[in-house]
């Protein structure tokens, strides 16, 4: 089982043929109402990919949060961990345009009443997965990941959006997630510093611990002990990214909760990521377990490095 405390959203997502720069109006036809939030579009995507996930967060008492509760519930996730919050169900506000590039707004609304303490003790333990990101409050991320750590639960962490990672956090990680950015905050490198693999190993070092970076189109690596796995991305034509890099986390933990080996699961995560920029949306996007496995044949496993 994987467990997740996390955010979950409205997304007002609004098609435009170029993102506004700074100060400019852009107009758009319409825009559309689809869930999101990291938390539920990693426990969306984890379990269509095949696993049985239940959700900890809070939605407002408003006309959004049954809406947003329903659609996680249809997806196959156990939502009655999802508690209704005097504040307002969180959203998010998405221009995508033509080419499918985004910029994001979120209100956090309810997602900051969530907290560690929502994940029940008769939850974790060994055989349970406990994934974790960055749009609650970080310290309720980080306190659920110490608590799972003490059980024995398996720890994944996707530091999104970027932040600085306690010591003690990172100890207590059996898996983390980040993009090129997050790895540069996570390891306190500074801005220039795009050697992946060395960000990974830093992170690493010492600890018994997977580093995976997303590299979007160039697809993604993972690093664990002196071993580095490098896949591609299958070539898809994107409509909208929004969502790929909650899909890649999701199908990853599927996968390795479900026992897959970290190769397995980084290709079936890479397959999966890409799969959901063919739709628009996030949640609405991800694909199926059995449409990873029709397409995973198209990528090449990852190439093993030393």
């Amino acid at each position: 089982m994987i467990i997740i405390p996390g955010s979950i959203n409205a997304d007002l997502l609004f098609p435009v043929q170029t993102l506004p720069a700074p100060g400019e109006t852009v107009l758009c036809p319409s825009y559309t109402m689809a869930p999101g939030g990291k938390g539920a579009n990693q426990a969306a995507a984890a379990a269509k990919a095949g696993a049985e996930v239940r959700f900890v967060g809070h939605v407002g008492d408003d006309a959004y949060g049954p809406v947003v509760r329903q659609l996680l519930a249809d997806a196959g996730v156990d939502v009655t961990g999802l508690i209704v919050s005097p504040k307002p169900t969180a959203i998010a506000v998405i221009g995508v345009d033509a080419k499918g590039e985004n910029q994001i707004i979120v209100a956090s609304g309810a997602n900051l009443d969530t907290h560690a303490g929502q994940v029940p003790d008769e939850l974790l333990g060994p055989g349970t997965t406990l994934l974790c990101q960055n749009e609650i409050r970080t310290e309720e991320s980080f306190r659920a990941l110490l608590r799972g750590r003490a059980t024995g639960a398996r720890t994944i962490l996707n530091l999104a959006p970027a932040a600085s990672l306690p010591a003690e956090v990172l100890d207590a990680l059996d898996v983390l997630v980040v993009n090129e950015l997050e790895a540069r905050a996570a390891a306190r490198a500074g801005a220039d510093d795009r050697d992946v693999r060395a960000l990974a190993a830093a992170l690493v070092a010492g600890r018994d611990l997977a580093v995976v970076v997303t590299l979007g189109a160039k697809g993604a690596i993972a690093l664990q002990d002196d071993q580095l796995l490098q896949v591609g991305a299958l070539p898809v034509d994107p409509v909208d990214t929004t969502g790929a890099g909650d899909a890649f986390t999701g199908v990853l933990a599927a996968c390795l909760d479900r026992g897959l080996s970290l190769e397995l699961a980084l290709h079936r995560a890479a397959v999966g990521a890409a799969l959901a920029c063919e739709r628009l949306g996030a949640q609405s996007a991800q694909p199926t377990l059995a449409e990873i496995e029709a397409r995973a044949g198209q990528l090449p496993m990852p190439e093993r490095h030393r």
